[in-house]
């Protein structure tokens, strides 16, 4: 799409449903990794990124389906450990697949989601934690190659609040061997509804939403079964758009 013309001076009028929220969906279903079996994610939006997701699923041997905003992951064990550029380079959440490939089968190779320009948004936030649970990686031609026997728990403090270094480390942390302290972490509403749901999986996790979280790791999780929360950004978009026109605006599936 080239191009979008407004023809504004109207009022909206009506009642609108809100998506699910991206954000939250991404790191849920990467967490599926993190157990075989069949998982079900409820209130999933129809977005490119989520296309993405299923093909860097698929590429690692999960079977994926949908009905209606329901999907479906199978997780079956990966024949390839490798994330490739071609797929997460349309996507940089790809490297969400990181912590829970190393924990669950002890490697993972994801590429860099600038190839081997690593760009003005470096992940080392997601990288040096996994060291400090004891993964060994290395970085080159344009990919993150991590190893692991066993990740072990440890206090983590991030250098600032980052959503997707606190979603990484708090799925990898998950089949850790002990306790990890997570300390100022990212407090955003998919942080909590990623904790729900590990939870929801067998995950003993605690503190979410504050900027300490607790994860005492498990030997094993069990396949999800979770509602993605709705998106605040779209809801808030649709209110103030009403709002702004002098509309009846009705937005439903807030919360």
């Amino acid at each position: 799409m080239d191009l979008i013309t407004i023809n504004g001076g109207k009022p909206l009028n009506g009642s609108v449903v809100t998506s699910g929220a991206k954000n939250a969906a991404l790191p849920l279903l990467f967490a599926s990794l993190l157990a075989e079996g069949e998982h079900s994610f409820d209130n999933v939006p129809f977005l490119k990124d989520i296309e993405s997701t299923e093909l860097l699923l698929n590429h690692l041997n999960c079977e994926t389906w949908r009905d209606g905003a329901r999907l479906n992951v199978r997780v079956s064990p990966p024949d390839t450990m490798v994330a490739p550029y071609d797929i997460v380079r349309k996507m940089r959440a790809s490297i969400l697949c990181l912590g829970p490939l190393l924990a669950r089968y002890g490697e993972a190779k994801v590429s860099l989601p600038g190839g081997c320009a690593i760009g003005s948004r470096p992940i080392n936030l997601h990288i040096e934690p996994l060291r400090q649970l004891g993964a060994e990686i290395e970085i080159e031609n344009g990919y993150v190659h991590a190893t692991a026997n066993r990740l072990v728990g440890d206090r983590i403090v991030f250098d600032f609040a980052t959503v997707g270094g606190t979603e990484n480390i708090m799925m990898a942390a998950s089949l850790c061997r002990g306790t990890t302290v997570l300390e100022n972490v990212a407090k955003e509403p998919e942080i909590v509804d990623l904790a729900r749901c590990l939870r929801g999986m067998g995950a003993r996790i605690e503190g979410e939403g504050s900027s300490v979280i607790t994860v005492e790791g498990v030997d094993e999780l069990r396949p999800a079964n979770h509602h993605v929360i709705p998106d605040r950004i779209e809801a808030g978009t649709l209110l103030l758009a009403g709002a702004i026109t002098g509309g009846d605006v009705t937005v439903t599936n807030c919360f």
